[in-house]
């Protein structure tokens, strides 16, 4: 079944919170409702991440964008999911966006398009009669760096959720031999080690899916005992770490885009 690009979940929230709400909502400028639609719900962030459906067909494909995310959810009284899927096309080209797509899938109509950095997607389903449609608009952007990868920050993370995903740690390609350059943070992973000397590790290796998944098991499996090797050569006792290889298990991204696959190569340090 088509998995959905916008789901929201409503639990314990009466009436009178949805409305409070609500009317805090601002339609977006980039796409006004049609007469009879009104504001539901409403998310915005500075910064997160999209998956935008380009088709509807047996293998459904998503396009991955982050940036300056907005939410918007309309009720609709007597207009039907087709009329709220040629408005928006219309309106979108009108306003100089591309079609990246237009379909439907039982029982719901899709748009979705772009001009340069902003996207936007529309989802509009029928309800009896009437219908709801969700706007969602991501203007696509690099995000600031406001973390820091050290030591300190390494152990917060771990304090409030038990692991920590490492960057900078990096490796020749296909292999587990380590480059200098990663020689600044394996020496923040070692200070945090010595911080904290009660704590034993888990180092797990993470790659993004291209290749087999059984070669990226074995490689991910290599390159965590890399860094488990490097820590134990510089004096952390070698019964407070575990090497451990998951793959391309847990993608953190989409693989189909290079950001994505970033994302998801890296090293993780579990609590144990």
């Amino acid at each position: 079944m088509l998995q959905r690009l916008f789901i929201i979940t409503l639990l314990g929230l009466g009436a009178v919170v949805l409305t409070a709400r609500a009317q805090e909502c601002k339609d977006s400028p980039l796409l006004t409702p049609l007469t009879g639609c009104h504001i539901a719900d409403c998310t915005s962030s500075d910064f997160n991440a999209a998956e935008l459906t380009i088709s509807t067909t047996a293998d459904t494909r998503t396009k991955h964008v982050e940036g300056k995310y907005e939410y918007i959810h309309y009720s609709c009284t007597g207009k039907s999911a087709l009329q709220v899927r040629r408005n928006s096309e219309q309106a979108l080209r009108s306003a100089g966006f591309t079609l990246d797509f237009t379909g439907y899938d039982v029982p719901t109509h899709y748009v979705t398009a772009h001009k340069g950095p902003q996207w936007v997607a529309v989802e509009a389903s029928e309800m009896t009669g009437d219908s709801d449609y969700k706007l969602m608009t991501v203007l696509t952007e690099e995000m600031k760096q406001e973390m820091t990868s050290n030591a300190e920050a390494f152990a917060a993370e771990i304090n409030k959720t038990g692991h920590v995903a490492v960057y900078g740690i990096e490796f020749d390609t296909g292999k587990a031999t380590l480059r200098a350059e990663s020689e600044p943070v394996l020496s923040e992973v070692l200070k945090l080690l010595k911080n904290n000397p009660g704590w034993k590790m888990r180092v797990e290796g993470n790659t993004d899916s291209t290749g087999t998944k059984a070669g990226n098991m074995t490689l991910s499996q290599q390159r965590a005992a890399s860094v488990v090797a490097w820590l134990t050569k510089n004096g952390v006792a070698a019964a407070r770490l575990t090497a451990v290889g998951m793959g391309d298990s847990k993608p953190l991204a989409d693989n189909g885009s290079a950001d994505g696959r970033a994302r998801n190569r890296r090293v993780e340090l579990v609590k144990q």
